[in-house]
């Protein structure tokens, strides 16, 4: 049963967006449960039309209603854990093939659940270190929840904060494999366009002329199809949703991607005899880090999954250019 709150906006909470306002009560706790209430129309404030982004008034009322949620183990056996793919295994980390539909940890303070990386790894190899005031347990790196590819855990401290900190020092090498619509007009090049959060969606990352971060990717098109193309993607940096938001700015947004789409081809679906894969078309294929208790340099490689092999078979058969290798 819901249970009813009730909070008035003091004068330091002036100015504030009601989904922060609510993320930061006790009962809510975070901003992702704060957005669900107010979409679910869990969330009152007389007068006032609510939306996350609504600015609070001192001396407001805001009503807000909770079911309260029940604790689960994610080591329960009636909570099936996925099935994922292990490509290395030691003492020290474990590499994997992260399926689609599996979040790398739950989102902030949600607590654990059966799908995701994390829980996997909890279930697996037990207790796992975590970086500090976050529950993500044996997390050094994180991919979409719909990419697919190599991603490594922890298993010790000392190895997470080292590889943590090759991530940081940008001494991994990593590459990626997309499908795109559109034909690039290089066959190479670097996309060097510093990323921020988009102001209009906050849940969305966008390129910035001024301010953001620092963002580096290199592609080569692996081969080219009438309206589409094959690309390898090599991130320099790693931020959030890069390459999605690289390739989609210079007008090649990748296949199956719902969020983000260029504005010259605003792309809803593939011809309708195409493998649909249901999921932006990106997968991490290689990863090549230094080992931190031998010091020996591993690669890590994971194959093209299903549902990218069957679309680029049927754009070979189907939309193949003459001379494309």
């Amino acid at each position: 049963m819901a249970e009813l709150f009730l909070r008035t906006v003091a004068p330091g909470d002036a100015g504030m967006r009601l989904d922060v306002f609510l993320a930061n009560q006790p009962e809510v706790g975070h901003r992702q449960l704060a957005r669900t209430l107010i979409e679910r129309g869990a969330v009152q404030v007389p007068g006032r039309r609510v939306r996350p982004g609504l600015t609070l008034e001192p001396g407001q009322a805001v009503t807000f209603a909770v079911v309260p949620e029940v604790p689960r183990n994610p080591l329960a056996p009636d909570l099936p854990l996925p099935s994922v793919p292990v490509l290395y295994d030691d003492p020290c980390l474990c590499v994997i093939d992260k399926p689609a539909g599996l979040a790398a940890h739950p989102p902030e303070d949600r607590g654990f659940c059966a799908h995701t990386v994390a829980s996997w790894a909890l279930a697996r190899f037990g207790d796992l270190p975590t970086v500090a005031d976050a529950e993500r347990p044996g997390i050094v790196h994180r991919l979409d929840r719909d990419t697919t590819g190599v991603m490594v855990v922890a298993k010790t401290a000392p190895v997470l904060e080292a590889l943590r900190l090759q991530f940081r020092e940008r001494l991994v090498e990593k590459e990626y494999r997309c499908i795109v619509y559109g034909e690039p007009r290089f066959h190479s090049d670097w996309i060097e366009r510093a990323i921020a959060t988009d102001p209009k969606h906050p849940d969305r990352m966008t390129v910035v002329d001024e301010g953001g971060r620092e963002s580096a990717t290199y592609y080569e098109v692996e081969q080219r199809f009438v309206g589409f193309a094959h690309v390898r993607c090599q991130p320099k940096t790693g931020r959030t949703h890069q390459i999605r938001v690289h390739m989609t700015s210079i007008g090649h947004s990748l296949v199956g991607d719902r969020v983000y789409r260029s504005r010259s081809r605003q792309h809803a679906a593939l011809p309708a005899d195409a493998p649909e894969p249901r999921r932006q078309c990106l997968h991490a294929r290689r990863l090549v880090l230094t080992h931190p208790e031998t010091q020996q340099r591993m690669t890590f490689e994971a194959p093209l999954p299903a549902d990218m092999r069957a679309l680029l078979a049927w754009l070979r058969q189907h939309r193949a250019v003459d001379g494309s290798s």
